[in-house]
């Protein structure tokens, strides 16, 4: 039976999740939920709460991109793991799932909806967010191919995260570690190619999508 993801290719949760689709190798179907396909109508009634991604397969409903990459690593357990058997590697790949989430790209999100005046705009408090996350990372990431152990969930979190980040807020020079950690993710065929399908969107990115740091 065939997973359908209701999705937008340029959103960074949804990347995420395809991100660990690709890795995996499981094949999906797409909803694009941009209008543009008669299919997605239903996705309103299917999840009201109208965030995505929303995974679907057969009855089961699976929603939030932690929660769809969790879905794929009991579903089909031969598959390449994201995250570790070891519970105590486990634990440290989901805190690093969430910091990611949590600290990079929700201040992340804040410049964004400032900038379309949907919350209150303040560049400053979000940018020093950003700044705090991106030291604490760059010390994480020194000696480190991956943020917690092989490539796992926390890393397909990092991908779509460091991108939009760095658009929104540029890590800083000094930071040698991370913008590093940033290129491999980006060169990672699994990201480079949800990036690729997210390409034509890039136009409409509110703070304008530089040149050269994709």
């Amino acid at each position: 039976m065939s997973i359908t993801l209701y999705l937008h290719p340029f959103s960074s949760y949804c990347q995420k999740a395809k991100m660990a689709f690709y890795e995996k190798e499981i094949p999906f179907e797409t909803r694009m939920l941009d209008g543009s396909e008669p299919g997605a109508s239903d996705f309103a009634a299917l999840w009201p709460i109208g965030r995505f991604p929303v995974a679907v397969e057969g009855e089961r409903l699976v929603f939030e991109a932690t929660g769809i990459i969790e879905y794929l690593e009991a579903r089909f357990p031969d598959a390449m793991p994201l995250i570790p058997a070891d519970p105590l590697a486990a634990a440290e790949v989901r805190m690093w799932d969430r910091f990611l989430d949590n600290y990079i790209s929700y201040p992340q999100q804040r410049l964004v909806y400032g900038k379309l005046g949907r919350e209150a705009d303040d560049p400053p408090r979000w940018r020093a967010a950003l700044e705090t996350a991106y030291g604490l990372l760059d010390a994480r990431m020194a000696g480190r191919e991956w943020v917690a152990g092989d490539f796992s969930l926390a890393d397909c979190a990092a991908a779509p995260a460091l991108l939009y980040a760095d658009w929104s807020h540029p890590i800083p020079e000094g930071l040698a570690a991370l913008k590093a950690y940033r290129a491999r993710l980006l060169a990672r065929p699994s990201y480079a190619r949800a990036l690729d399908e997210a390409r034509p969107w890039r136009a409409y990115f509110p703070l304008g999508a530089p040149e050269g740091r994709d």
